[in-house]
């Protein structure tokens, strides 16, 4: 194939694909009016479907769904966020990200009440911020509990099936806390 035929296939293949491009922006289709968007659809159904609660969510009389986002920097609600981290204090963090919505601890054994005693069980626990909305469901807690054998070695079991729920429910009262004192000021 000579270099002039090449140059006449470049050009009528470049001359096509830019005609097709231009031409699909021509389309007249129209949108019949059974035509439904799905993706749009479930957005508005989700919107009108706040929280089992109501649109203020878990507390009544609150702030508009803009207030409520405190913390605009982040991409979870910053009262969950700061009750979350404030509720956990007392364990070290492994790991807190802001914008992901999730804090992980690091192993940690209660104080025994004997000073030179060794720990026998310890606790970590991962916290997931699932909302920018200060709701009861917008905030779910994981929690795992490994005791020491005869040897010292680390063996996981099951925590308390109640203990995730207890945290969970203490972060709530205190984002509960952040928040009225948010709105006296």
């Amino acid at each position: 194939m000579s270099c002039f035929s090449k140059k006449i296939v470049f050009f009528t293949i470049f001359a096509l694909l830019v005609g097709l491009v231009g031409l699909t922006g021509c389309s007249n289709i129209q949108k019949g009016e059974g035509y439904t968007n799905p993706y749009t659809d479930k957005m508005a159904r989700d919107k009108q479907n706040e929280s089992v609660l109501g649109g203020d969510g878990l507390f009544f009389g609150g702030k508009s769904k803009e207030e409520n986002n405190s913390g605009a920097g982040i991409g979870v609600n910053g009262f969950l966020w700061r009750a979350s981290l404030d509720t956990v204090s007392f364990m070290p963090l492994a790991s807190a990200d802001p914008f992901g919505g999730v804090i992980i601890t690091d192993w940690y054994s209660p104080p025994s009440e004997e000073a030179d005693a060794k720990a026998t069980e310890r606790f970590k626990l991962t916290i997931y911020i699932l909302s920018r909305d200060l709701r009861a469901d917008g905030i779910r807690v994981s929690a795992f509990k490994q005791i020491a054998d005869k040897n010292g070695n680390w063996v996981d079991t099951a925590p308390d099936a109640d203990t995730a729920s207890k945290i969970e429910n203490s972060i709530l009262m205190r984002a509960r806390e952040l928040r009225v004192a948010a709105a006296v000021k």
